[in-house]
């Protein structure tokens, strides 16, 4: 056998909110995986390790998980008033692909702290000390991401003080703003495609369901939790140790994404794991999170639990959030009245890890609902810089 020898890569290994991934500058990729295609996505998974029949991702850089098989490319910026162009790829797990149909909210944190990093931004605009605005061109939905960045001795300050449910230790906050978050591009047009707050969603092996279906930071499905047999406060074991649930909440995704027209036969589904999402939503109640924190119904405005990649979430998705934070702000939306409905300009929800609190304020223009910004507080921090080592043959 012809002994192929490994090629080095800069890398960099980045939390962001609750999420992790392999960061890279796109210039510093082989030239031929700089352009959108299949050497591209040969080598993302293989530094991430998949396909792995093992789903351990023993031989890459994921952790098996959909919040840690992740890659993030990044590049000064194309698009007039942004600084720097933003690509990410979820890699499956199993299946030899990688689901470039949406973004990570989380890593959208990091994001604009790479940016800072990496040198990508025009020094002139990194304060000394203060805070850093990083303007990101999100280019897998074409959205405007702004990163509040904090600056001290003109490095990006990474350790403070601010908590952040799902992640273990503290760091410093960085805010983020997603503008204009409903989608009003190629894959479902409005921001409620099927034109409804709330829908007959008919789901094959369970009858016909109430759903409010959204694009607002990624395509999302919201269900109500007791209508499906659930109440809003389970833990990750109770839904991911258990074959039948998922495929049951499969069922209802892909229930929902034909509705929503992102996909236009079931089978489509496979080849689009990371949107749309699924979640499920009720009144506040008292429950303990993982960490074996004490949530008091009290201090939350509804219970959200979210599925991505096919596993309950162990906290929640950042674009989910926006989603979330987005339908609330709206009248007559699951997620509204889940919330207790009224207008509201910020929600704070449960989730298996914690809680967390999102603003957006929602208007109508022309007889459609308009959000401009949604806005959420995550951190991030580098875990590791250098290089990852792929075979040479692997792409």
């Amino acid at each position: 056998m012809t002994q192929m020898p490994q090629i080095k890569i800069p890398a960099t290994y980045m939390r962001g909110g609750t999420s992790k991934g392999v960061f890279f500058k796109l210039t510093d990729l082989p030239e031929r995986c700089q352009v959108p295609g299949e050497a591209r996505d040969r080598l993302l998974m293989r530094v991430i390790g998949s396909p792995d029949p093992y789903a351990a991702h023993i031989d890459g850089m994921g952790g098996a998980t959909s919040s840690t098989s992740k890659c993030v490319m990044l590049s000064k910026s194309t698009q007039p008033g942004h600084d720097v162009d933003y690509l990410y790829g979820q890699v499956s797990i199993d299946k030899a692909f990688v689901d470039w149909s949406g973004n990570c909210g989380n890593l959208s944190t990091a994001a604009g702290a790479f940016a800072i990093h990496a040198g990508l931004m025009d020094p002139s605009r990194v304060p000394q000390d203060g805070t850093c605005v990083v303007r990101i061109w999100q280019a897998n939905i074409r959205k405007t991401i702004i990163a509040h960045v904090p600056v001290a001795n003109g490095q990006v300050q990474e350790t403070g003080d601010f908590e952040l449910d799902g992640v273990t230790f503290p760091a410093a906050e960085i805010v983020l703003e997603f503008m204009d978050p409903s989608d009003d591009g190629d894959d479902g047009g409005a921001m409620f495609p099927t034109g409804n707050l709330v829908d007959d969603l008919e789901v094959p092996g369970l009858g016909t369901i109430k759903a409010t279906m959204i694009s607002a930071g990624i395509p999302t499905v919201f269900v109500n939790a007791a209508e499906i047999g659930f109440t809003g406060t389970e833990l990750r074991e109770a839904i991911n140790s258990r074959p039948e649930l998922l495929a049951k909440f499969e069922t209802i995704r892909v229930a929902g994404a034909l509705r929503m027209g992102l996909i236009k036969t079931p089978e489509d589904a496979a080849k689009r794991q990371h949107t749309p999402k699924i979640a499920f939503v009720a009144p506040p109640q008292d429950y303990v999170a993982s960490s074996g924190k004490q949530i008091a119904a009290s201090d939350i405005d509804l219970n959200v639990r979210a599925l991505s990649m096919g596993k309950l979430h162990h906290a929640m998705m950042g674009t989910c959030a926006v989603a979330i934070g987005t339908a609330a702000a709206i009248p007559g939306t699951l997620v509204n009245l889940a919330a207790g409905g009224g207008a509201r300009t910020a929600v704070r929800f449960g989730h298996p890890s914690g809680t967390l609190r999102v603003g957006a304020e929602a208007t109508q223009k022309g007889g459609q609902w308009v959000v401009k910004k949604a806005i959420m507080s995550r951190s991030a921090r580098v875990l590791m810089e250098g290089v990852v080592r792929v075979p040479d043959d692997a792409f």
